[in-house]
């Protein structure tokens, strides 16, 4: 019986820690995400943005030439808890975010080809800078 137990409970300590390593290694990678080789640049109006985790995301409404609209999906770097340390608040983000706000975003595109990527850095319609730098340099 105890031999039976002993069994048990290493079985039980093997799949935990296998589960904890599976965990571990989940994150995306951001450099095999997003080209970071290359900025691109879209205009657009911002739809929507969410503060949560594990990234904040920004959705734009990219307009071309030919009346064709595009949303785009743009992953923010750094996680709430960080952008809030460096004084960018969710009321912050409500504030300067708001759908219908004229933005250019500098971006490095998805890998994939698909209409998203991760903020380099994002000027308002008079070309102030509302958040710049959160994707990282990409010569880092």
């Amino acid at each position: 019986m105890r031999d039976k137990k002993l069994i048990w409970a290493a079985t039980f300590v093997a799949v935990c820690l296998t589960l904890v390593q599976a965990r571990l290694f989940a994150h995306h990678g951001t450099n095999i995400s997003y080209d970071r080789t290359m900025a691109i640049m879209v205009k657009g109006v911002v739809t929507e943005f969410w503060y949560k985790n594990p990234h904040p995301a920004l959705f734009v409404d990219v307009t071309d030439k030919d009346g064709k609209t595009t949303r785009w999906t743009i992953e923010i770097a750094p996680t709430p808890y960080s952008l809030a340390r460096a004084g960018w608040t969710k009321k912050r983000a409500e504030d300067a975010l708001k759908a219908g706000t004229p933005v250019s975003v500098s971006l490095y595109p998805s890998r994939a080809g698909t209409p998203s990527g991760l903020l380099q850095r994002l000027t308002g319609a008079d070309g102030a800078e509302i958040l710049g730098g959160t994707g990282g340099n990409a010569n880092q």
